[in-house]
């Protein structure tokens, strides 16, 4: 494997497959209801991430449940991350995220991911969840959705924070011995080459331990969507999408696990999705010009560590 999957990541980890089980929390967005914006992210739709989830009415002990029982009949697997995925899964009362954190510590959890926001990150709450982590034994990560470190794009997608906050928030993250994984799209329409690198080099520097990639979807009835819609953004084609992911592995340090080449979203809610191409097929493109090239996840990280004084060591 030309890139360091995420799926060999969790099997080196902890011997065998583990499976990510996703959980929804009653949570919104600060970006949502008025605390740092209105409407959210220009791209996000009601429902937010969570396409294949269940009710957030449902308890997490049930969710877990559930989802087990689906995925371990079809995947035969034993061993369980749940992800609380929808929105922004730090933003509530620190007690209350305690105790949905304690629910998710079963037997056969290895380890829970948390998708939250750069500005919903707090030591109190990274205390808390240390804690938890020593005590039930179960690894934590907290996914940090970046997007771009371009600051102009995150103001054009009306983010509600910039690169500082996600800067600030990994740090804080990593001093707590918590792992951090990043959610990059590489195909925003205000972004060429020199981000997507630029992405790749801010990451690696920060020493995040995982980033997980996505390709630019419409959500119907966004403001993107209206703009896709009046002509007013361009997306760039497939095999550009695969070009730039190829140069984003090229400048990303070797030891971050990539968690996906390309993400998925149903078709019924979207009006643009994967240039309406199998994620699969667009996965295979991407691993097929790794090897063609004979390139890797690496490669062309030599920028670290004062570069410019190696010649002398």
């Amino acid at each position: 494997m030309r890139y360091n999957a995420y799926s060999d990541f969790l099997r080196q980890r902890y011997g065998e497959k583990v499976y990510k089980l996703p959980v929804s929390l009653p949570v919104t967005c600060p970006n949502r209801d008025g605390s740092c914006g209105q409407g959210g992210c220009v791209f996000c739709g009601e429902i937010g991430a969570g396409y294949e989830n269940l009710p957030a009415s449902m308890t997490v002990a049930m969710q877990i449940a559930a989802n087990r029982v689906h995925i371990a009949a079809k995947y035969k697997a034993k061993k369980f991350i749940p992800y609380f995925q929808n929105f922004s899964n730090t933003y509530l009362p620190v007690q209350q995220l305690e105790q949905y954190v304690h629910e998710a510590c079963q037997e056969d959890v290895v380890s829970i991911a948390l998708a939250t926001r750069p500005d919903c990150v707090n030591d109190q709450y990274l205390e808390m969840l240390s804690n938890i982590s020593r005590v039930k034994n179960v690894d934590i990560s907290i996914e940090l959705g970046l997007q771009t470190v371009n600051y102009h794009s995150l103001r054009k997608v009306n983010r509600g924070h910039t690169l500082a906050e996600f800067l600030d928030a990994t740090l804080r993250i990593k001093k707590h011995n918590i792992e951090v994984c990043a959610h990059i799209i590489l195909n925003l329409p205000w972004d060429d080459e020199l981000d997507v690198i630029e992405s790749a080099k801010v990451l690696s520097a920060m020493g995040v331990n995982q980033v997980k990639l996505h390709a630019l979807y419409i959500v119907k009835d966004t403001t993107m969507a209206d703009w896709y819609q009046k002509g007013e953004i361009n997306l760039i084609s497939k095999d550009e999408y695969v070009e730039r992911v190829v140069t984003f592995l090229e400048y990303l340090h070797s030891d971050i696990a990539v968690q996906r080449l390309i993400g998925r979203a149903p078709e019924k809610n979207t009006l643009f999705t994967n240039w309406q191409t199998g994620w699969w097929k667009i996965r295979d493109d991407i691993e097929k010009t790794l090897v063609d090239r004979d390139t890797w996840q690496g490669k062309r990280c030599d920028y670290l560590n004062g570069s410019a004084v190696q010649k002398f060591l």
